[in-house]
């Protein structure tokens, strides 16, 4: 019901498809006939019969600089890796499916455009950064960089896209939240509550230090703003009634326990 190292598969073919892409770069003043452009997801062509650009496009690099595809490739198959190992071959294939069937329905929108996989790719960062937020990654192998943190700096990337991308954008990156959402939505919710409950616990014990261990009945003096006086419970008083020294002797007696 899955397929098994799928992370691999796509890894092994964006490699290939950069290695023809680089070997068919297209004639000058054509860019319609590279092997780029033949991998892109244009909706338009697809109804015209070039169906094979529905499955293509999965494998379309994602950069044409050999050093940065190799570190995007390397860093898709460790996340790839680990949301299997955390889900199971059966899950991870379902929520890259589901993202790829949004991202075809957003494509289908603007059929005019070409769509590539980069949301897809961004739906997998996010869904690993969710659920390893402490995991530290060597940025570039040098710079390491926290992946809650990192979460933040795509999270403000999709944002500032959604702002000023066109509608095919806006759509894909719609289709890529969404399928995040689908899975980790609940979760999200309830860290949202455990947090609120975790404030506001903290809120009350921080009360709670703060409140004085005495306080006098008459002038309201209390153990904070009067750290040197001392203070006497009148045995003659119904209840537990603090007074501070000066009050002590000379007070009207209570007949209620304090509230």
């Amino acid at each position: 019901m899955a397929i098994p190292n799928i992370t691999l598969i796509i890894v092994l073919g964006q490699a290939v498809a950069y290695l023809l892409a680089m070997m068919q770069p297209g004639t000058a003043g054509d860019p319609t006939s590279s092997f780029r452009f033949k991998m892109a997801l244009i909706p338009t062509l697809v109804l015209h019969g070039e169906v094979w650009r529905l499955f293509s496009f999965i494998f379309f690099p994602s950069s044409e600089n050999i050093l940065f595809l190799f570190f995007d490739l390397y860093f898709f198959y460790f996340m790839g890796q680990a949301l299997e190992a955390n889900w199971g071959a059966f899950r991870y294939n379902v929520y890259l499916l589901i993202a790829y069937v949004m991202t075809v329905a957003a494509a289908f929108v603007q059929p005019d455009y070409a769509a590539t996989n980069l949301y897809i790719g961004i739906s997998v960062f996010l869904a690993f950064a969710f659920l390893f937020p402490e995991f530290v990654m060597l940025l570039f192998l040098v710079l390491p960089v926290k992946m809650k943190w990192a979460s933040w700096l795509a999270w403000a990337y999709l944002l500032f896209m959604f702002v000023i991308g066109d509608v095919q954008t806006k759509l894909l990156i719609v289709a890529s939240v969404l399928n995040f959402l689908l899975f980790f939505g609940k979760d999200i919710i309830h860290h949202a509550k455990t947090g609120h409950r975790r404030l506001k616990n903290q809120a009350e014990k921080v009360q709670q230090r703060d409140k004085p261990f005495h306080v006098c009945a008459v002038c309201g003096i209390t153990d904070k703003t009067n750290p040197k006086m001392d203070f006497r419970y009148c045995p003659l008083c119904v209840g537990s009634w603090g007074y501070c020294t000066e009050h002590l002797l000379h007070h009207e007696h209570k007949t209620q326990p304090p509230e």
